[in-house]
């Protein structure tokens, strides 16, 4: 498989061949950005513009709403600890949170933050709970009181154990200034995108760049970057060459940069780098309802059919370990010892042919009932690896007379796919931390995501939605284990989804930038934890 990216290789070559042989300010400026005299500001890439930061929707850049909106609490690497809320009670029956809030917060605008802000923002959040119904906390939520200037009780119809994790999550829960709403409302957008966070958006060229910006008065610590600027280049190799021209600091994220090229960086010894511990599963969804994939025993034999250790050396260079489970054991309640789909192409002939798809070698492919196995795979093209892996498939599964035909489209257009439910076969993520598996578990049952179509060929669906269900309201720590094991248990042994290796952050960056590091929510940058030395 290394083979598959000698073009890549020359490429990189290439690139550091023309940082080594540039002028001498070009020389000067690939160990650090053009920008690093001032010791205060950072320049990094993403593939696309931050868009609509409403933080109560879902279409912006996740790291740019982290910037500017804060909850009342956070998921840190010791659990749920205070943020804008600097304590809070729960009643003994789990169904009433008290929160008391900080009293030296401010918006962007000068707004000051208090109970009544906090409300409104719930309020605003309720009012458009059909879109938001992915979220059992939100179908769950009774009523929000501001109790005094202060303090706000939410009331829940049920106890709900993920509650301060939903609160702490990046959306819908954080707080916009209730001057920046439209009618006390933010479902048909915002005035402004202002919110309490260290950051101010302060400049915004649509698909070239946005600027933020100290906010001076932040109640927290001051981060010692006061400006980040976020540079919009859409192309991995043209990422590759910002960095090695001095233009950005930073590359960071799961799909910012292809293993090759991160490899290849660092050995040149004048970027310094990070890898996160795995933090999300990397799968394909196979849709039940689809005619050949809703027989158990063809998607058993795609399991058997893939080589994960091959993906996972071939493409990711070991940095992504091959995934046996949909959730690694690592994850909260998945550690239930589930018997892994090894690859062995013998089982997958031995299963294809007993579901009746016999080889035509004549037309090297399979056939039943004078119908061939085609199937279609989708891919997210603003992604750096899944071509890569579904040209691979592609060829592997051609060799088994499995006919796939491969399709990559932008990461919108992928997304509104997989909600429609138009597809055979797709790449998909679980939601990782601090999501799984009680976010993740939780969209499968409602039609928000391609997981609810994928299973709706399952002979077992309504059982399985209602261990869902009653899995997010168990006060009992031995029954919810019991039942997050039936769950896992039965999309397990149905074979919906094809788990490929487990995801890791990954973060190159010039020499001088101290202090990178990851948070526990996998889409946050914590530019504030930043320095230049």
């Amino acid at each position: 498989m290394k083979k598959l990216y000698s073009f890549t290789l020359i490429l990189i070559m290439a690139l550091l061949l023309v940082g080594c042989t540039g002028d001498k300010d070009k020389q000067d400026s690939s160990k650090g950005n053009t920008n690093k005299s001032s010791k205060d500001q950072l320049v990094f890439a993403n593939f696309r513009d931050i868009r609509d930061l409403n933080p109560h929707l879902y279409a912006g850049e996740l790291f740019a709403q982290g910037m500017l909106y804060e909850s009342l609490v956070k998921v840190t690497d010791k659990g749920i600890e205070p943020w804008l809320a600097k304590d809070w009670e729960i009643s003994e029956d789990g169904k009433e949170y008290t929160f008391f809030l900080r009293d030296d917060v401010k918006f962007h605008d000068g707004e000051k933050f208090n109970a009544n802000a906090a409300k409104a923002n719930f309020d605003a959040i309720l009012d458009n709970i059909e879109r938001h119904g992915w979220l059992e906390l939100v179908r769950l939520m009774e009523s929000v009181e501001a109790v005094d200037e202060y303090t706000l009780k939410v009331k829940m119809t049920e106890p709900y154990f993920p509650m301060l994790t939903e609160l702490a999550v990046t959306r819908p829960f954080r707080f916009i200034s209730p001057n920046a709403m439209i009618d006390g409302k933010t479902k048909d957008g915002v005035k402004e995108y202002i919110g309490t966070g260290p950051y101010a958006l302060t400049d915004h060229k649509k698909d070239e760049s946005a600027t933020f910006t100290y906010f001076e008065d932040y109640w927290g610590e001051a981060p010692a970057i006061k400006t980040v600027i976020a540079k919009v280049i859409p192309d991995n190799q043209a990422r590759v060459l910002a960095l090695q021209k001095g233009e950005i600091d930073l590359i960071y994220g799961k799909n910012l940069i292809d293993a090759e090229s991160f490899e290849s960086l660092v050995a040149g010894g004048k970027f310094d780098s990070l890898l996160s511990d795995p933090i999300s599963s990397r799968i394909i969804l196979l849709n039940t309802t689809n005619e050949i994939l809703n027989d158990v025993n063809v998607r058993k034999a795609l399991q058997h059919a893939v080589d994960k250790v091959a993906i996972s050396e071939g493409i990711f260079n070991g940095s992504e370990a091959p995934a046996d489970t949909l959730l690694a054991e690592t994850v909260p309640y998945a550690n239930i010892g589930l018997k892994p789909y090894k690859y062995d192409v013998e089982t997958t002939e031995k299963l294809l042919d007993e579901a009746g798809w016999k080889m035509d070698k004549a037309a090297n492919v399979r056939k039943k009932d004078g119908k061939e196995l085609t199937l279609n795979l989708y891919y997210n093209s603003d992604t750096a690896s899944e071509k890569t892996i579904s040209e691979y498939l592609q060829s592997e599964f051609g060799k088994l007379g499995v006919a796939l035909k491969i399709a990559g489209e932008e990461e919108q257009s992928y997304r509104d796919r997989q909600k429609a439910g138009d597809f055979d076969i797709i790449f998909d993520i679980s939601w990782g931390t601090p999501y799984d598996p009680q976010s993740f578990i939780s969209a499968m049952k409602l039609p928000v995501y391609g997981d609810y179509y994928a299973q709706q060929g399952l002979p077992n669906k309504a059982e399985l939605d209602q261990n869902i269900a009653d899995v997010l309201i168990s006060t009992d720590e031995q029954a919810r284990q019991e039942l997050f094991t039936k769950i896992l248990t039965t999309l397990h042994d149905e074979a919906v989804y094809i788990p490929l290796t487990y995801e890791r952050n990954r973060a190159v960056f010039v020499d001088g930038l101290k202090n990178v590091t990851f948070n526990p929510s996998q889409f946050e940058i914590p530019f504030e934890k930043m320095s230049f030395e």
